[in-house]
């Protein structure tokens, strides 16, 4: 649970320590703006991934599942700045399938809590195969960093890319059939 109070707290102090005046016009309101959207973006911390596969179906076959155009939006746990694009997810189920709607779901749940991007790409592989009981999992997310565009490297255009493969799907056979599936092009591979 978020101690709202706390982050509007420490959101005034941060102001005065970057030499801002938290009473000014423009910044009356920040603290308590920081604060609602704090327990929108990290509203997955402590969050079980599991809840997501609650319901559940009976796999009518072990072929390949693959969703592409996962919306993701985090926050960078190094810098608290903006990471967002989408996830690309291929799982062979095991005896379940999941319902198509519980694939942006667990991306959302994971993706909400501070964190690198390389662990939640394997976070979410590891879930499919924990949860879900997926014989194999790959996830694919292909991200733009604001820790790498607003400050330091400066690079507006650089999209980081990073690959998570478990059982089945982590092997060369198993990885090409998950990237066909998903049609990622050559520079997401």
């Amino acid at each position: 649970m978020i101690d709202q109070a706390g982050v509007a707290r420490a959101t005034r102090d941060y102001l005065r320590a970057v030499g801002l005046d938290p009473d000014d016009p423009v910044l009356r309101e920040t603290p308590q703006r920081v604060a609602q959207a704090a327990v929108e973006l990290f509203a997955g911390v402590g969050a079980a991934p599991e809840s997501v596969f609650a319901t559940t179906l009976p796999a009518p076959s072990g072929d390949l599942v693959a969703m592409t155009g996962i919306r993701v939006r985090s926050v960078c746990a190094h810098h608290l700045l903006p990471v967002y694009g989408t996830a690309s997810i291929a799982y062979l189920p095991g005896d379940r399938i999941a319902g198509l709607g519980a694939l942006p779901r667990l991306v959302d749940l994971l993706a909400s809590r501070p964190q690198l991007q390389e662990g939640l790409t394997a976070d979410l592989a590891e879930a499919l195969q924990q949860h879900l009981g997926a014989r194999g999992a790959l996830v694919v997310l292909r991200t733009h960093q604001d820790c790498v565009s607003a400050r330091g490297a400066r690079q507006d255009d650089a999209h980081t890319v990073t690959v998570a493969a478990r059982g089945e799907l982590d092997t060369p056979a198993g990885r090409q059939l998950a990237l066909a599936a998903l049609q990622l092009d050559e520079r997401e591979r």
